[in-house]
């Protein structure tokens, strides 16, 4: 396995070049695009990596499923009267849908959406940065972990967006909490730091039935296993959900810093990171590794 990431790894580092860092976030203007990492976890706890797999960055969106996935621990069914399930065909950022649709964010991984979820949780826990981040502690093992609070003072210092997002949900009876603090905690989120290695098994339990080995518990129960995987598939990549599902065919989110995880259900949990994205906001070498990764493999669940 450690050989065919090596030679994925060769095949997709002339790419980079091609992209373009995410420089409308000034903290993550200025890194260095010349990397690459990936990991791959099994469901009996064996771990390959290679490349910059132990390198930190922003995971950005990724959060936005454990954030989900706290959330559905707290409300089960009752959340999906706030937030809907359907892909949105739109930019991840977008304020159109919000308007004609009353204020109901189509899916919890666009940023309106993500947005409601961290509200839904803010009432729920008394710190809900605290919660989050303990939480994802204990699903990678590694009780380290931190936000980097440079890179969450800078993207809450150009919020003004997703403000607004907040704000008019507000404005539709959708949102609870004090936007500000809501979106202080959503950035703090976002800016958390963490490798391929500890977000390959943090997700460990996707790819489990619900089960994390690194907490020993049951995250989700298996039918709600289900139901983020398929979320992931119809919505991780933003409007490019489809454009991942047709080239590696598997679940998958991506964030902003340039990290996609992906998931082999009963089988596999992966982390790829290349910082430079493409036109849509995803990482252009890691959809292009995932890809050459899982038709090697025949992994996608399309058969």
């Amino acid at each position: 396995m450690e050989e065919l990431l090596r030679s994925i790894e060769k095949k997709v580092r002339p790419l980079i070049g091609l992209g373009k860092v995410a420089d409308y976030i000034p903290a993550l203007a200025n890194i260095d695009p010349n990397q690459f990492g990936i990991a791959i976890y099994s469901n009996d706890g064996k771990l390959y990596h290679t490349g910059q797999a132990k390198k930190n960055f922003s995971i950005q969106s990724i959060s936005k499923i454990f954030s989900l996935t706290l959330a559905m621990k707290h409300y089960g069914e009752d959340m999906w009267e706030r937030v809907g399930r359907e892909p949105s065909g739109n930019p991840f950022n977008s304020l159109v849908q919000l308007e004609y649709e009353m204020g109901i964010p189509r899916n919890p991984f666009i940023n309106a959406g993500a947005l409601v979820v961290s509200d839904m949780n803010h009432s729920r826990f008394a710190s809900p940065h605290y919660a989050m981040r303990e939480f994802i502690r204990r699903l990678a093992g590694n009780s380290k972990l931190r936000s980097d609070k440079v890179v969450s003072n800078s993207e809450y210092e150009f919020r003004a967006r997703n403000a607004s997002m907040a704000y008019l949900m507000q404005a539709f009876g959708n949102f609870e909490n004090d936007v500000e603090a809501v979106l202080r905690n959503y950035f703090d989120n976002c800016a958390m730091r963490m490798n391929c290695i500890d977000l390959a098994k943090a997700f460990s339990f996707l790819a489990n039935k619900g089960y994390s080995h690194h907490s020993g518990e049951q995250v989700l129960t298996r039918r709600e296993t289900t139901q983020v995987n398929g979320l992931l598939a119809t919505s991780g990549l933003y409007d490019e959900a489809g454009n991942f599902a047709y080239r590696v065919g598997l679940p998958g989110k991506s964030g902003v810093g340039g990290g996609i995880i992906a998931i082999v259900p009963n089988r596999f949990s992966i982390c790829v990171w290349s910082p430079e994205l493409n036109e849509s906001g995803n990482s252009l070498a890691g959809i292009a590794a995932l890809e050459a990764l899982s038709e090697s493999n025949g992994w996608s669940v399309f058969g």
